[in-house]
C-alpha cells in the first residue's frame, strides 16, 4: 500500500480509502466489521463515513453507519492507528430528521458533530468535511448554473470560526469540503488565509471515467493550491466494473435496489463504459482495473473512496491500486472522452 501526505499535515493517509456508506442497509455489521477487518490487514488506513449514512438515507437508519465504525473501534482497540473521516449535512429537504436545522450554524455543527462523535465512539475525527455547500448550485450531477430562490448569505467566515474552536478543543484536527466547486474552494482558502483560520486540506467530490467535470477548474486550483481529492464514486455505483453490460441480472446492485440512483444509467454511460471495456480487455486489464488505477493516476487526487458490498469486489478494489497506466492507455481513455465528454455530471 502506498501512502500520501494529507495536505499541510504530518498525516499519511493509503492512497485507498474505505467508503462505509452500504454499512447498516446493503451490508451488515458483521460484514461492514469484516471489510474494515480486510481494508485494514491490506494497509488501508483511512475511512471514510457521514451522519447522514447509511444510503439511501432514511430516519430508521440514520447514523448507522457510524455506529457500526464505533463498534469495530470499541472491538478491535485500532482507533488511533485510523484516519477517520466524517461529514456534517447541508441543506436538504428531504433529511429534516437530522436535526432542527440542516445549515452550517455554530448550533448546527456542535449538534452534529458531538452525536457523530458520540456514535464513532471516539473523541476526535481527524477530517471533518462539509458534505454539501449551504447555498445553491451545480452539484450531485446539476448541469448549468441557476440560483433562483437562493437566500443564502455568505457565512463561510463564520463556519471556518466553528470549526476553528472544535479543533482548539480537539474534537477536530482537519476540515474538508464535499460536493464543492471551484469558486467555493477558493472562498474558503481566501477566508483562511487572510484571517488567520482554519484550512480546508481535501475535497470529496466525484470523479470517474464517466464523471470527468472536476478536471475542468476545481482541478487546477487543487493542483496549485495543495487541496488533495479524495474522489468519490470512482466505478460509477459499480457501471465501471462492466457487470451491467450483460444480462447478467444483480438484483442486489445499487442502482437495482434504489433506482433513484441513475447518475450512471444513461445510454451515453452505457456506450462509453463499453469502450471503455474494449481498452481494458486489448491491454489485458480487467474494466475495475482500469477505472480505479485511471482515477488514482491524477497528481491531483490524494486518495480514492472505494466501497463494496461483498468481499470479492473489495479484494479486487484494493489489488487494482497496484497497477500504472501506459501513456498509450491513457490517450485512448481521452480518446473516449473526447467522444463521451462527461455524460455522467
Amino acid at each position: 500500500m502506498k501512502y500520501n501526505k494529507l495536505p499541510h499535515t504530518n498525516i499519511k493517509i493509503s492512497e485507498v480509502c474505505l467508503g462505509t456508506m452500504t454499512f447498516g442497509q446493503q451490508n451488515t455489521q458483521a460484514e461492514g466489521h469484516a471489510q474494515m477487518d480486510y481494508a485494514f490487514d491490506k494497509g488501508v488506513n483511512f475511512f471514510d463515513t457521514a451522519e447522514m449514512y447509511s444510503i439511501p438515507g432514511h430516519k430508521d437508519t440514520y447514523g448507522s453507519t457510524e455506529k457500526i465504525i464505533g463498534t469495530w473501534f470499541k472491538n478491535s482497540g485500532k482507533r488511533e492507528k485510523v484516519v477517520l473521516a466524517s461529514k456534517i449535512a447541508g441543506p436538504s429537504p428531504i433529511f429534516g430528521y437530522m436535526r432542527e436545522k440542516l445549515d452550517f450554524s455554530p448550533k448546527s455543527i456542535q449538534y452534529a458533530l458531538d452525536n457523530s462523535l458520540k456514535r464513532l465512539q471516539t473523541d476526535y475525527i481527524d477530517l471533518y468535511q462539509l458534505h454539501w455547500p449551504e447555498r445553491k448550485t451545480n452539484c450531485f450531477g446539476k448541469r448549468g448554473f441557476k440560483v433562483e430562490g437562493d437566500e443564502w448569505e455568505d457565512n463561510i467566515h463564520q463556519v471556518l470560526e466553528t470549526l476553528d474552536g472544535f479543533i482548539k478543543q480537539g474534537k477536530i484536527k482537519n476540515i474538508g469540503v464535499s460536493n464543492e466547486n471551484a469558486w467555493g474552494i477558493m472562498r474558503f482558502l481566501e477566508e483562511s488565509k487572510y484571517h488567520d483560520l482554519p484550512r480546508i486540506t481535501t475535497i470529496q467530490n466525484p470523479y470517474s471515467l464517466l464523471n470527468r467535470q472536476f478536471e475542468t477548474a476545481s482541478a487546477e486550483v487543487c493542483y496549485r493550491e495543495d487541496v488533495g481529492l479524495l474522489a468519490y464514486s470512482p466505478l460509477a455505483f459499480g457501471v465501471l466494473s462492466g457487470k451491467f453490460l450483460s444480462d447478467e441480472k444483480h438484483p442486489k446492485a445499487r442502482i437495482n435496489l434504489f433506482p433513484q440512483y441513475s447518475r450512471y444509467s444513461s445510454e451515453q454511460c452505457t456506450q462509453a463504459t463499453h469502450m471503455y471495456e474494449g481498452i481494458a480487455k486489448n491491454h489485458g486489464l480487467t474494466l475495475t482495473q482500469l477505472a480505479l488505477a485511471f482515477v488514482n493516476n491524477q497528481p491531483y487526487v490524494a486518495s480514492t473512496i472505494i466501497g463494496a458490498t461483498t468481499m470479492p469486489q473489495l479484494k479486487e478494489n484494493i489489488d487494482a491500486f497496484t497497477i500504472k497506466l501506459s501513456d498509450e492507455i491513457l490517450h485512448q481513455i481521452d480518446a473516449v472522452q473526447a467522444v463521451f465528454p462527461d455524460p455522467a455530471p
